[in-house]
């Protein structure tokens, strides 16, 4: 076991440094304003110049994380401070302190969401780029709005956010998993990147696991679901409310068992091996292969088309979550899960000839035409992250340490 699990350190960081790394700095680069693109085609040609502002900080934050895992590379941190020197510039709306989803190319704005995700990943590229390199202002700046995002969490009406709800709150007053998700992540890299305040991450952490818990999963139904009613009510009559994201609930999973882990509950730590093995069998597509995108508790049919579509970051977390819980608990079936799933996307999503992982496969695993290696929603980010964290893990394994 120990050669097989040295085989794919091997592979990880090889896959990780020569093949996905060089692929965002030959392509994604934008070396006069500044920033980086993530519109690539199958090649690494650019096919839309406008950018993702939440790409600017997880590209910041990827960057920064390779120089903290790997050791400092001029290169690497160069990119990382043009990503938040971009955000910074360009990507804050002075009107009320929050951010922008898609600016231009040069950094004037286009669009801005009712959701805060451009705020949560500045704060976790801000934060990792100041253990990286020292700034410390960027971690003032991650500090900053790490407590903004935290009263928009609290209550998004108040002034100055006023943020109109995705549903009207006199009619169907609800709840949406991913708010609580990102911010423990959030939380669990301000933890790290800010020691000095680590009670206050620990406090944060602890009460956003006790809301995941409380509002979304179901064990009676064997799921975790996306949207409920404000008290988490199952609202099984509407589409919307049978909604299970595998690839959300998996993610999910291996956030709370670090969580677990930090805190020592061991508790927490058997719900969220629960979440991951019913969302694994909730989303795994037993005729092709891969994880389905969004799944009906009910078997009933999906609202969103892209239901069945195969979406590469779902088996990144995958991969995470299966050797994360491998580590935790040494069964070999979650060594097994991690092989079948990293199995299927090298064969499926890597894209061996140019580089880099396909974004989208039909059901069926042939990629989307014509193919792309980023958008506004993918880039050098879940990829990535899973080469790293998943070299951690198994070096973690084989050291003893983990």
């Amino acid at each position: 076991m120990k050669d097989k699990i040295n085989g794919y350190i091997k592979l990880f960081r090889g896959e990780l440094l020569e093949d996905c790394v060089p692929f965002w700095l030959a392509h994604g680069r934008d070396l006069q304003r500044g920033g980086i693109y993530t519109c690539l085609d199958r090649k690494g040609n650019l096919f839309s110049t406008d950018k993702s502002v939440w790409m600017q900080g997880r590209c910041a934050w990827m960057f920064s994380r390779l120089c903290n895992q790997y050791g400092g590379k001029e290169e690497w941190l160069r990119l990382a401070k043009s990503c938040i020197d971009f955000l910074n510039a360009h990507c804050i709306d002075n009107a009320d302190g929050r951010m922008f989803f898609t600016v231009t190319e040069d950094g004037r704005p286009l669009r801005k969401r009712r959701y805060y995700f451009s705020e949560t990943f500045y704060i976790m590229a801000n934060a990792e780029y100041a253990k990286a390199s020292g700034d410390v202002q960027a971690l003032k700046n991650a500090q900053k709005y790490y407590d903004f995002v935290l009263n928009i969490y609290a209550d998004p009406s108040v002034d100055p956010y006023k943020i109109t709800p995705k549903v009207i709150d006199s009619t169907r007053k609800s709840r949406t998993l991913a708010p609580s998700m990102i911010l423990l992540n959030v939380s669990a890299v301000m933890r790290e990147c800010d020691p000095q305040n680590a009670a206050r991450y620990d406090t944060v952490s602890k009460s956003l696991a006790e809301d995941i818990v409380r509002y979304f999963y179901k064990p009676e139904l064997g799921v975790t679901l996306e949207n409920v009613g404000y008290e988490g009510e199952v609202l099984e009559d509407i589409a919307s409310f049978r909604v299970v994201n595998p690839g959300h609930s998996i993610e999910m999973s291996w956030f709370l068992l670090d969580e677990a882990i930090r805190s020592g509950n061991s508790s927490l730590a058997e719900t969220a091996e629960k979440i991951f093995n019913d969302a694994f069998a909730a989303g795994w597509d037993g005729k092709y292969g891969g994880l389905l995108y969004f799944t009906d508790y009910k078997h009933l049919p999906v609202e969103a088309y892209e239901h069945d579509m195969k979406l590469w970051w779902p088996h990144n977390e995958a991969v995470i979550a299966a050797l994360k819980f491998y580590s935790y608990t040494g069964r070999k079936k979650y060594f097994d899960i991690f092989e079948t799933v990293f199995d299927y996307a090298e064969k499926h999503f890597h894209d061996k000839r140019y580089g880099e992982w396909y974004g989208y496969l039909r059901r069926d695993g042939v990629p989307t035409e014509p193919a792309c290696k980023g958008q506004t929603y993918k880039g050098p980010f879940h990829v990535l992250r899973m080469y790293a964290e998943g070299d951690r893990i198994l070096s973690g394994i084989v050291d003893g340490i983990l």
